[in-house]
C-alpha cells in the first residue's frame, strides 16, 4: 500500500510517495552479520521497520520510507554484507504501519 506525506521546503508543497515493503532475503545470510547491515543501511536511508532472523535460514525485514529510499535498500540486499551469500530476494508491497525506527528483532 502506498501512502502519501507531505513536506514543505522553500515555500513548495512536494508530495512524497511512502511505501511498505515486506523484503525476503534467502541464502547464507544468518551469522553473517545481515541484520545489523541491514540496520545500518536502514538508517542512512531513512527507512523505518524491523529485520529478523527466519526459521527456514533466511531474513525478514519490513521497510517503510520513500520509494526510491526503498529501491536503493532492497538493491544493496540483492549484494548483502562481505561475509553474506545472498541467492535471491522477494518483495511485497503491504499496508502501510508507521514504523518510528529501525529494530533488530
Amino acid at each position: 500500500m502506498v501512502g502519501v506525506a507531505q513536506s514543505e521546503a522553500q515555500g513548495v508543497q512536494e508530495k512524497i510517495e511512502m511505501k511498505h515493503l515486506t523484503v525476503r532475503i534467502f541464502g547464507d545470510v544468518q551469522g553473517v552479520g545481515f541484520r545489523f547491515w541491514a540496520k545500518q543501511c536502514a538508517d542512512e536511508l531513512g527507512i523505518k521497520g524491523f529485520a529478523r532472523n527466519e526459521k527456514d535460514g533466511s531474513v525478514c525485514v519490513e521497510a517503510e520510507g520513500e520509494s526510491s529510499a526503498l529501491e536503493e535498500f532492497v538493491a544493496r540486499c540483492r549484494k548483502g554484507p562481505p561475509f553474506a551469500c545472498v541467492e535471491r530476494v522477494s518483495t511485497e508491497e503491504g499496508a502501510l504501519r508507521g514504523y518510528e525506527g529501525f529494530e533488530i528483532n
